[in-house]
C-alpha cells in the first residue's frame, strides 16, 4: 500500500521515508535517530491505514518525534525549514 503527501502547494507525491531520514539528519540528528524516526512515523501511518497525509501532519508528526530526542535538532529543523520556504517564495516573486 502507498501512502500520498499533499504538499503544501497541493500537489501531490508519494511518501519516501528516506525523505524523513535526509531532513533529520540535515537538522543535526544522527543517521541511527533519523531512520528511528522515519520507521515511526511509517508505522504510525501504515497502522492508521492512511492513504493520504498532508506535509503539514507530517512535519507535526517529525518535530514531535524530533523534539523529544534533542531540543537542539528541532530548533534546527524549523530554522533550516523556514530558510528552505523563504527562497521559495523569493524564487516565486522574481519569477513574476
Amino acid at each position: 500500500m502507498s501512502i500520498v503527501v499533499i504538499k503544501r502547494d497541493g500537489s501531490k507525491e508519494e511518501f519516501i521515508p528516506e525523505k524523513i531520514v535526509v531532513s533529520c539528519l540535515k537538522a543535526g540528528a544522527p543517521v541511527d535517530v533519523a531512520r528511528k524516526i522515519a520507521k515511526i512515523v511509517e508505522a504510525k501511518l501504515l497502522e492508521q491505514n492512511v492513504k493520504e497525509v498532508s506535509a503539514r501532519e507530517l512535519t507535526r508528526m517529525i518535530l514531535n518525534l524530533l523534539k523529544k530526542e534533542n531540543e537542539e535538532w528541532y530548533k534546527n529543523w524549523i530554522i533550516f525549514d523556514r530558510a528552505i520556504k523563504r527562497r521559495k517564495t523569493e524564487e516565486e516573486l522574481s519569477q513574476q
